[in-house]
């Protein structure tokens, strides 16, 4: 990662675990061990754990993040959390378009991007996650489908609004699966997702924003991963949730 030209940003994306109680303990041990971090830490927690996740983690250098939000502002749309709701919070952080939420709750690109221009639109900094199946990497069609998911979950943002918008490449046949994409297969993507940017914008555009890889990433396959030129943080699952392995992942992104 260039640190020069962008932010090197770590995030745990808790998905649906912890209580809030759990969610109080798993904070009290990360923010000591993560305090003298040298990028940034988001903790990305179910919607019940923000009230708990933001006190806990007051006066410290760790950031909290939801998990999804509504492009509306409000209105009759039960279940869905609008932005406001979020900002008036504290919060900073917005996951969209996992591919857990585009596979089981019926996300689209064309839902992405609206949730990503009101989470813009609402001084949020979303982090829009991509990523191809096994099948379409099989098929060799990779860099078509994270093409086309760059251009739609982006369409009509702005320059300055992609600045602060964070890219996740998580590889699907890697979320959960133990399975890894190889340091060289993340840097690869990776690069490609920046120049496609450099494409749509411009090169000064595209080496601003943050990429983060998400697929497995680990205490053990972090510093590998984060020594790749286009590898900016991680999005990190089911070890964001110990306190230890998570810590060990940001000392990597300091490095």
């Amino acid at each position: 990662m260039d640190k020069t030209k962008r932010k090197a940003i770590i995030a745990g994306n808790w998905k649906m675990n912890k209580t809030p109680n759990e969610a109080k303990e798993l904070l009290n041990a990360i923010t000591p061990l993560v305090k003298d971090a040298d990028c940034e830490v988001v903790a990305c927690v179910p919607y019940v754990d923000l009230s708990v996740a933001l006190e806990v983690v007051k006066g410290t250098n760790v950031k909290i993040g939801a998990e999804n939000c509504h492009w509306e502002k409000s209105g009759a749309y039960t279940g869905e959390i609008s932005t406001g709701m979020l900002t008036e919070m504290g919060v900073e952080y917005v996951v969209l378009g996992h591919s857990e939420r585009r596979q089981y709750f019926g996300e689209t690109d064309e839902t992405v991007n609206k949730r990503t221009k009101a989470a813009l639109a609402a001084g949020l900094k979303p982090i829009v996650c991509v990523g191809e199946l096994l099948w379409e990497r099989e098929c060799d069609i990779t860099e078509e489908v994270i093409a086309r998911q760059i251009k739609l979950d982006l369409f009509d943002v702005s320059a300055e609004d992609v600045k602060k918008t964070v890219i996740a490449y998580e590889p699907v046949w890697a979320i959960g699966t133990g399975k890894t994409a190889t340091a060289d297969q993340a840097e690869e993507v990776c690069a490609f997702i920046r120049a496609t940017l450099a494409k749509l914008y411009d090169k000064e555009t595209a080496d601003a924003v943050t990429i983060q890889y998400g697929g497995s990433m680990n205490d053990g396959n972090a510093d590998e991963l984060l020594s790749k030129a286009d590898v900016d943080g991680g999005l990190i699952g089911g070890a964001s949730l110990v306190a230890e392995k998570f810590a060990a992942i940001v000392k990597a992104a300091g490095k």
